[in-house]
């Protein structure tokens, strides 16, 4: 509300905001991800505290972007997690024309506050969108499993539908990450570690990666009803929204895979990214 009422006042003349802090390093950092990685873009949240969680610090600059890139007959494909959803309240939400959504992964049974039809569909609300989901689980029992939904159920049009969106918004995570609650129960202890002795260094889309940003072969990936990564390079415009120190590696991983057009993350996951051999 704060936000609103502001813009509006700045509209009329009411108001206006000057910026004091230096913004020349975050510029510098951010120019120098763009030359390094092949980016389009890359926006760097401020965030100097090395104990905090860069998570909201992320989210809201990543709402503002968002915002801006919204327009009419956009069909934008969606991923998950507490980045993502963190950043529902920072998006400017305005009745648009034939925007679509989808969701890039099945549902979360146990996780309701993260579940990833529940941010889909949110994000579709504030544009006034079709919403378009996986009605299955993030991952199925089995590889067979997955086949067959894919085949019998139509559920690969939906797939199908993700590798023709003008954008797609995703996250990742690190591997450490497999424990909290809103992931419980669909990748198990036993598995987590089984995931590390592969080489994993993280998930996106429940497709894990190896540092190199190779697919690792394992039985997980091939339940994940997501996107492949194959599947989403093809997406015209791919922006990356992560940080955090547990998530700089499998990050690193996602721009070799992913050659996303856009990185959003925090001024200390930035600085550490550019330290790293590519």
């Amino acid at each position: 509300m704060i936000t609103r009422l502001l813009s509006d006042a700045r509209s009329r003349g009411e108001v206006i905001i000057r910026i004091k802090s230096d913004l020349a390093p975050l510029m510098k950092i951010q120019r120098k991800l763009e030359e390094r990685f092949g980016l389009q873009e890359a926006v760097v949240a401020p965030l100097s505290d090395t104990e905090s969680d860069p998570t909201r610090a992320v989210a809201a600059v990543a709402g503002g972007f968002v915002s801006e890139l919204m327009a009419n007959n956009l069909t934008v494909g969606v991923g998950w997690g507490r980045t993502l959803h963190a950043m529902l309240p920072f998006v400017e939400g305005k009745k648009l024309d034939g925007v679509r959504i989808v969701s890039l992964l099945g549902g979360i049974a146990q996780a309701r506050r993260f579940n990833p039809a529940e941010f889909a569909w949110q994000f579709a609300e504030l544009f006034d969108a079709e919403g378009f989901l996986v009605p299955a689980p993030a991952l199925v029992d089995s590889a067979q499993t997955k086949h067959a939904l894919l085949e019998h159920c139509g559920l690969d049009q939906v797939l199908q539908m993700a590798e023709t969106c003008d954008v797609a918004l995703v996250s990742c995570g690190g591997i450490s990450t497999l424990t909290t609650s809103f992931r419980l129960g669909h990748v198990s202890e036993a598995e987590r570690q089984s995931l590390i002795e592969a080489g994993a260094v993280g998930d996106i889309l429940y497709n894990f990666l190896d540092k190199d940003g190779h697919s690792i072969d394992h039985p997980v990936n091939a339940r994940a009803m997501s996107p492949s990564i194959e599947r989403l390079t093809r997406i015209k415009r791919k922006v990356l929204i992560s940080g955090g120190t547990e998530k700089t590696e499998m990050i690193l991983a996602t721009l070799k895979a992913l050659r996303p057009s856009t990185l959003i993350t925090d001024e200390l996951t930035a600085s550490r990214l550019l330290k790293i051999p590519f």
